[in-house]
């Protein structure tokens, strides 16, 4: 089942920022938006090209429970929705503030399905249990497990036994 990803993001810029610092903020998370650039908020939207990012950077910044619950929260059918704070964006990090901020969020909208399996998988002791593709390119069945083994930290496919050392990066 092959499945279309829409991202939809709007922030707000208050007359005390500068447009420029909003829109770097908003690419620096989402880059490869398509953006409506407004003196008073910046529309965009594109596909799940423009949540690479944001993918790795769940990941860097080790928030993928914390993210896994925000969006799970903001889930209503096959949309995602939840905010992000603009001062972390412009320092490229992801933060999830609880509420609409003074200056206000960058608010954010995903549709699709598997959105969140991808973005912020179940994890064990911090480490995602199944990884999957992006949703959009890859259907279901050909989701490719990936298990820790903690004590002597090797790389075990759930799938075809262990893997070798020279495999593990490029499976990964």
């Amino acid at each position: 089942m092959i499945t279309t990803i829409e991202v939809s993001v709007y922030a707000q810029i208050s007359p005390t920022e500068r447009v420029e610092k909003v829109v770097s903020a908003v690419e620096k998370i989402f880059p490869e938006l398509i953006m409506d650039i407004r003196k008073d908020r910046i529309e965009a939207y594109n596909s799940t090209d423009s949540l690479r990012t944001l993918h790795r950077l769940l990941r860097d910044q080790k928030i993928l429970d914390t993210a896994r619950s925000v969006m799970l929260q903001g889930r209503i059918g096959k949309r995602i929705q939840f905010r992000l704070n603009k001062q972390a964006a412009f320092m490229g990090c992801v933060n999830f503030p609880t509420d609409e901020e003074p200056l206000g969020s960058i608010h954010v909208q995903i549709t699709g399905e598997e959105v969140i399996d991808w973005l912020a998988p179940r994890t064990e002791n911090g480490i995602p249990v199944k990884e999957i593709d992006s949703p959009d390119t890859v259907s279901a069945s050909s989701d490719v497990e990936i298990k820790h083994e903690l004590k002597s930290s090797k790389i075990v496919s759930l799938k075809g036994g262990p893997v070798k050392d020279e495999q593990a990066e490029e499976d990964v």
